[in-house]
C-alpha cells in the first residue's frame, strides 16, 4: 500500500486522527483518562472502522483478567497484614529518597527477570504506595522509576516479559524447516500468544540468557537514570494538604500484647518513632508514666501507649501487629475483631451520653461499639479513653460490627456516621495462608505449571475462600480505571493494524533509511518504539518482526541484532501511559499526568535506543 493509497483509505486516516486526538486529550485534559480512551474507541466503532467485538475484545483478554485477579491477590496479602511485614523487612526504613528508589528498583527488577513483570508491578503498587505514605515519601517519585527498572529487568532473560517469549517463538518458527513465514495470520492478543501456538511451544534458537548480554547494561541504566533524573524530571504529585494537616487530632491508647513481636524492641526499631501525623505522647507502664518517651525506650508487654494524631495515621496504627486498642471493652463485642470496621461518629447535642464519661455511659452496651479514639477541636486530651467526658461535637473513632452503620446512620444521637475506608483491623491469623497462596502462584507461573491468568484467578479465589478478605473487599480492591485504560487500548491498536496504518508507517520509515545496516537498524528500532507507544508491546513486536527479518536478508546481514532491537524497543515504551501495560497500572496510583511520561520516559527511550543500537551489533555482529 502506497502513501497515496493510504490517503485514499479514509479508515486509516480517521484512525490516525482519533489516535492523535486521544493522545492530545491525555496530555492536556487532567481528568478521566479512561473515558478519553474509551471515547476514541467509541468513535471508531460508530464509524465502522472496528466492530463491537473488536472494540470490546480487551474486556475478555487474558492479560487484563490476570491483572484484575492480581489486584485481589495483592489486597488479600495486604488485608492479612502480611504485606506490611514483607515490605518492612524487604524495603525497611530508607534515610533518603535515593535510598528508597534504589530499594524499590533493584529487588523488583531482579525478580522481573524470572517472573512476568505485570504481576510484579501489580503486587508492588499497593505495597509501595502504603510504604511511601508511612515513610513520608512521594509515591510519584517511586512508582515510575520502579516500573522502568522492572521493565528493563525483564529484558535480562527470555522469560522476563511476554514480548521476549513472543520474539523467541517468532525466531523459532522462522528458522524451523517447512514453515513458510505465516506472518499475516497471527492473532495478536495482549498476552501475545496466538491460540494455535500454545504456551509450551516457545523453545527455540534463542536461549534463556542470550538477551542477558544486552539486558544487564540496560537494567543498570534504569537504576542510574532513576536515581539521577527522577529528582529533576518527576514532580511530587502529593496533594497540597498532607495527612498531617488534618485539623482533627485524635487521642488514643494502644496496648502491647503479651507475646507481641514488639516486646523488647526500642520505640525506633518498632517503627513508632517517626510516624507521619502521629505523636507518641506517653507510655503508661504499671504504676508509673513515661512522659518524655526516648527513641531508645524498650517496649514491654502490657505497656499502654498514648498517641495523638490524625485519622489516617490512627488507621495505620490499628494494622501494626502486636498492638490493639487499650480498652477492656474491645473484646466483649460479639463480632470477631477481623470482621469489624472503623467508623467515625460526631456526637450530637441530643446524645444521652453528653456530660458523662465513656465508662459511665456504658458506650459499648448502649451502641454495640467501642470508642478507641476521641478528637475535640484539635485539643490533646490527656486522659484515658474511658475517663473522657463526652461533649457535643466530639468526633469518635469507633470499632463496630457490620450492623452499626445501618442502625446509627439516621440516629439523632450522632450528627454524622461514616465508615473509614480501609480501616478494618488486619486478619493477622490468616497471614500465613495469604503468603502461601502468593508463593504458590509465583512458583506455578515461574515453573510454567500454569498460565498467568489461571494462576492469578486460582490465587484470587483462594484468598476469598480462605477468608483472607471478603468478597466485598475483593471487588473494591480492583483498580477499574487501570483496567478500562488497558481494555480500551486494544481497540485502538486493532484499528491501527487492520486499516494498514501501522504497517505502512513501519515500511515507509525503514525504506527511507536506505542500505546502511546501522541506519536501518536505527529505523527499525524507532518504528517499533513508536508503534509500541501507540499499540500494545506484543502487537508492535509481531508487526515489525517480519519486516526486520526480511530487511536483514535483503541487506545480507545477520538478523539477530535486528531481532534484539525489536525485542527491546517493543518493551521500552516509556513516553506514554499506553506504551506498556504496567505504565497504565501506575498511572492512577502514582497520581501521574500524561506529561510526566513524556518528561521522564522520553529521554530514557532515547538513551535505551542509543545503547541498544551501539551494543547489539557488537554482541551479535552484523556480518554473516
Amino acid at each position: 500500500m502506497t502513501f497515496e493509497a493510504l490517503a485514499a483509505n479514509w479508515q486509516a486516516v480517521l484512525t490516525g486522527s482519533v489516535v492523535l486526538s486521544v493522545l492530545l486529550g491525555l496530555m492536556f485534559i487532567q481528568r478521566a483518562p479512561d473515558m478519553i480512551m474509551i471515547g476514541g474507541v467509541v468513535v471508531l466503532m460508530l464509524a465502522g472502522v472496528i466492530g463491537p467485538a473488536e472494540a470490546l475484545r480487551g474486556m475478555s483478554n487474558e492479560g487484563m483478567i490476570a491483572v484484575a485477579a492480581l489486584f485481589v491477590v495483592a489486597a488479600g496479602v495486604e488485608r492479612t497484614g502480611a504485606l506490611a511485614v514483607i515490605v518492612e523487612r524487604v524495603l525497611g526504613r530508607p534515610r533518603s529518597l535515593a535510598a528508597a528508589q534504589l530499594r524499590t528498583m533493584v529487588g523488583p527488577g531482579i525478580l522481573s527477570a524470572f517472573m512476568n513483570n505485570t504481576p510484579v508491578v501489580a503486587l508492588l503498587v499497593p505495597a509501595i504506595r502504603e510504604w511511601a505514605k508511612k515513610n513520608r515519601l512521594s509515591v510519584s517519585r517511586l512508582l515510575m522509576p520502579m516500573n522502568t527498572a522492572v521493565i528493563l529487568g525483564g529484558l535480562c532473560t527470555l522469560i522476563g516479559t511476554s514480548t521476549n517469549v513472543i520474539v523467541g517463538g517468532l525466531v523459532k518458527d522462522q528458522l524451523a524447516p517447512g514453515i513458510d513465514r505465516p506472518w499475516g495470520v497471527f492473532d495478536i492478543t495482549w498476552a501475545g500468544v496466538p491460540e494455535a501456538w500454545g504456551r509450551r511451544e516457545f523453545i527455540g534458537p534463542l536461549g534463556m540468557f542470550d538477551i542477558t548480554w544486552l539486558g544487564l547494561p540496560l537494567f543498570a541504566i534504569a537504576i542510574i537514570y532513576g536515581l539521577t533524573a527522577s529528582r529533576f524530571l518527576l514532580k511530587d504529585r502529593r496533594p497540597p494538604m498532607s495527612r498531617s494537616d488534618d485539623p482533627r487530632q485524635y487521642s488514643l491508647e494502644m496496648l502491647v500484647d503479651t507475646g507481641s513481636p514488639l516486646v523488647g524492641r526500642t520505640i525506633e526499631a518498632a517503627g513508632l518513632r517517626h510516624l507521619d501525623g502521629l505523636f507518641l505522647m506517653e507510655i503508661d507502664r504499671g504504676d508509673h508514666v513515661i512522659a518524655a518517651v526516648s527513641p531508645t525506650e524498650r517496649l514491654e508487654a502490657g505497656d499502654r501507649l498514648v498517641f495523638v494524631g490524625v485519622i489516617d495515621s490512627v488507621v495505620e496504627l490499628q494494622k501494626v501487629r502486636g498492638l490493639r486498642p487499650a480498652t477492656d471493652l474491645v473484646f466483649k463485642l460479639n463480632d470477631p475483631r477481623s470482621e469489624r470496621q472503623l467508623v467515625e461518629a460526631v456526637v450530637s447535642s441530643t446524645c444521652p451520653l453528653v456530660g458523662r464519661t465513656i465508662r459511665e455511659g456504658q458506650f459499648r452496651s448502649t451502641y454495640g461499639a467501642v470508642v478507641i479514639a476521641v478528637a475535640r477541636d484539635g485539643e490533646r486530651l490527656r486522659m484515658k479513653i474511658g475517663d473522657i467526658t463526652l461533649e457535643a461535637g466530639d468526633t469518635l473513632l469507633l470499632e463496630a460490627g457490620p450492623a452499626f452503620l445501618q442502625r446509627q446512620r439516621t440516629s439523632r444521637h450522632f450528627y454524622l456516621v461514616s465508615e473509614i475506608t480501609g480501616g478494618a483491623p488486619p486478619r493477622h491469623d490468616r497471614a500465613w495462608i495469604a503468603c502461601t497462596v502468593l508463593a504458590g502462584m509465583v512458583l506455578a507461573v515461574a515453573m510454567d505449571l500454569l498460565p498467568m491468568v489461571v494462576a492469578a484467578l486460582a490465587a484470587s479465589g483462594l484468598m476469598v475462600a480462605t477468608r483472607c478478605l471478603s468478597s466485598t473487599e475483593a471487588r473494591r480492591s480492583i483498580e477499574w480505571q487501570a483496567l478500562l485504560l488497558i481494555a480500551a487500548s486494544f481497540g485502538l491498536a486493532h484499528a491501527m493494524q487492520t486499516t494498514g496504518l501501522a504497517r505502512e508507517i513501519a515500511e515507509g520509515a525503514i525504506a527511507a533509511a536506505g542500505n546502511n545496516p546501522l541506519l536501518v537498524l536505527a529505523a527499525i528500532y524507532v518504528v517499533t518504539m513508536v508503534t509500541t507507544e501507540l499499540m500494545s508491546n506484543n502487537a508492535a513486536a509481531v508487526l515489525n518482526f517480519p519486516i526486520a527479518w526480511q530487511t536483514a536478508e535483503q541487506l545480507g546481514v545477520h538478523p539477530l541484532p535486528f531481532v534484539m532491537a525489536i525485542t527491546v524497543a517493543a518493551s521500552c515504551g516509556f513516553a506514554t501511559p499506553i506504551g506498556y501495560q504496567t505504565n497504565l497500572m501506575i498511572y492512577g496510583p502514582g497520581g501521574y499526568k500524561f506529561t510526566d511520561y513524556i518528561r521522564y520516559g522520553g529521554p530514557l527511550n532515547l538513551i535505551v535506543m542509543a545503547v541498544t543500537i551501539a551494543l547489539a551489533p557488537l554482541i551479535w555482529p552484523l556480518a554473516r
